[in-house]
Parts: structure tokens; C-alpha cells; sequence
């Protein structure tokens, strides 16, 4: 498995301490985020991640990683077969993947711990989609 990470400056710590994570589990990942905590716009990451997960590019999930998470989810959200969803628990993690077959988690670093982002990302990059009645609401988000 390979995801696709990418945090603005409100993300640096928690994206060190995910990729670390990824490392310790085997999964391999492509960073699109900076490394700096000057200001800039999350766009610039939201948008190179949700490319990657979109076109498939041996790229299974995306993380990103803004103050909010709500930047990051509504400009990865533009892009068609993107659903990205918003976590800040485990179970919300989970429920995101299992119904909504959500393939970018997006991480609120000002309002979650290390330690939820750890038990959140593992859910999420463990959790299979039940399909069923949810590939059928699934298949109704796109506009096109």
C-alpha cells in the first residue's frame, strides 16, 4: 500500500509524527506537504494529493493535515471519485471508510491529539468498505 500525504503549516508536526507511523507499519507514502510552519495556502497540497488518489497513481489513501480539516476537505472534495472526510476519532474514521468508501482522511491538527491521529489512521487505512446498501448512496455523490 502506498498513500499520498500533504499537511499546510498548521500540519508539520503531525505529518513528522504520521510518517514516522507510516515507516513503523511498512506503508510507503508520497509527501505533498511542507515542511515549514510559515503561512501558506492548503490548496497548493490538497490539491496534488487528491490527484494522486484520483489518477490511481499506485496510490491507495490520502492524509491530509490542516488546522480545520475543513480547507483540505472541501478543495479535495472538487475532485471527481475524491471522498474525503473529515476524522476526529477513530470510530468516525472508521464509519467514513465502512459506508461512505471515503479515500482521503482529513485530519484537524488544532482540535486532535497524536494519539487519536494514530488510532484514527490506523482504522482508516485498515477498514475495508461494507458496500451493500452504501455502494448504492456512494454512487449518488458525483454530480457527473
Amino acid at each position: 500500500m502506498k498513500v499520498a500525504i500533504g499537511n499546510d503549516h498548521a500540519g508539520v508536526d503531525y505529518k513528522t509524527h504520521i510518517i514516522k507511523k507510516l515507516n513503523d507499519w511498512g506503508i510507503k507514502h508520497q509527501n505533498f506537504g511542507t515542511d515549514s510552519p510559515d503561512s501558506v495556502d492548503y490548496p497548493d497540497f490538497a490539491h496534488p494529493v487528491s490527484d494522486a488518489v484520483a489518477n490511481k497513481r499506485a496510490i491507495k489513501f490520502g492524509i491530509l493535515i490542516c488546522g480545520s480539516a475543513n480547507g483540505v476537505a472541501m478543495t479535495a472534495n472538487k475532485h471527481q471519485g475524491i471522498r474525503a472526510a473529515i476524522c476526529w476519532s477513530k470510530e468516525i474514521a472508521v464509519l467514513a471508510r465502512q459506508h461512505n468508501n471515503a479515500n482521503i482522511i482529513c485530519i484537524p491538527a488544532r482540535f486532535v491529539n497524536k494519539r487519536t491521529v494514530t488510532s484514527m489512521l490506523k482504522a482508516f487505512l485498515h477498514t475495508d468498505f461494507d458496500g451493500g446498501r452504501h455502494q448504492r448512496r456512494v454512487g449518488k455523490m458525483a454530480c457527473q
